[in-house]
């Protein structure tokens, strides 16, 4: 008994360690690839069956906390939604359920993804949810959006002045636009000198013609901001 508990116990770290791996080298995003793509620009994401067992990990929503994030975006149920960096749908199945009158568009720009998002939608039956091939400088959205939400994605972004200049096009007039990404000392995310310090992307969301509204605190590893026109 002793041993199998220890077993137990050693399977349950290897789980997290992995866990915290593969959110820590992957993030969808223009340029390299999307949120929960390796972090790496030679390396394309594909194998969606697999990344998904890790990406949606009930493990995960300890430290993520997405109902509480979902809550703090304070949505109306008819709210149209653009998840950027959806990759199998941990954030983006959530919203569906939670604008049931409403839009959400799940983007990404790796196919297997894509495709992936967009079974997992017909199969659950989630006829409010699209999903959306993004460009590497475009979300390619096809209506505009209340709220765009991008997680662990932000540091990706090569060219962020452009991007989010192109993207503002997409929101509706009193459009928000959140960021949530990994803070400086969390012990998870890409490594310390690829993050974006917070002071950072409030000044480059402000050179791109946006002013942060609020700023929640809640999340351990990130930090979480919300920005309007």
């Amino acid at each position: 008994m002793v041993n199998l508990k220890k077993e137990n116990m050693v399977m349950r770290v290897i789980s997290t360690a992995l866990l915290m791996l593969a959110l820590g080298y992957v993030g969808l995003a223009p340029g390299s690839g999307y949120a929960q793509s390796p972090h790496t620009h030679q390396h394309r994401f594909s194998g969606a069956e697999h990344w998904a067992r890790i990406f949606d990990d009930p493990e995960r929503d300890a430290w993520q906390k997405p109902h509480q994030v979902i809550e703090a975006l304070a949505l109306k149920p008819d709210a149209t939604v653009a998840d950027i960096g959806s990759g199998t749908g941990y954030f983006a199945v959530r919203l569906a359920h939670f604008v049931p009158q409403g839009r959400v568009y799940a983007v990404d720009i790796e196919p297997d993804m894509v495709k992936y998002l967009a079974d997992r939608a017909k199969r659950e039956g989630l006829n409010n949810l699209t999903t959306v091939a993004g460009a590497p400088d475009d979300a390619r959205l096809p209506r505009t959006v209340d709220l765009v939400l991008m997680v662990d994605t932000y540091h990706h972004i090569e060219q962020r002045e452009a991007y989010f200049r192109k993207l503002a096009q997409s929101l509706k007039p009193g459009g928000r636009v959140a960021i949530i990404d990994f803070n400086a000392r969390s012990a998870m995310g890409p490594p310390p000198a690829a993050r974006i310090a917070a002071a950072r992307v409030v000044a480059e969301m402000s050179q791109a013609g946006y002013r942060l509204a609020r700023e929640h605190q809640f999340l351990p590893n990130q930090f979480f901001f919300i920005f309007t026109q």
